[in-house]
């Protein structure tokens, strides 16, 4: 899952975020042409070519978080219905079974 994460982050990054990043990074040295300027009119200026980079970023970060809660839950659902078939007489060997089916649930 973590591999298939990080193929699925990548992916984003050269197809989408890595093209605007540089669009960002372009249109903040356009901010520095105008000797004129205010410093804070070239702040201004670098802010606005960051926010659409920095949102796009903002919503792979949630989504990513959304993921991530999604597969906690599913691990716990997998925990719990473990915990609930295991009592205080429960052998070893279905102690074992539970064992292999909670990992092939969390995977």
């Amino acid at each position: 899952v973590q591999r298939a994460i990080k193929d699925f982050i990548n992916e984003i990054d050269r197809a989408k975020l890595r093209r605007m990043e540089r669009g960002m990074h372009l249109c903040a040295a356009e901010c520095t042409n105008d000797m004129s300027a205010s410093v804070e009119d070239v702040h201004r200026c670098v802010e606005r070519c960051q926010g659409p980079t920095q949102r796009a970023q903002q919503v792979v970060q949630n989504e990513l978080e959304r993921f991530q809660d999604a597969l906690s839950r599913c691990v716990l659902q997998c925990q719990d219905d473990v915990k609930d078939k295991v009592g205080p007489n429960t052998s070893e060997q279905e102690i074992s079974k539970y064992r292999g089916e909670f990992e092939t649930c969390e995977i």
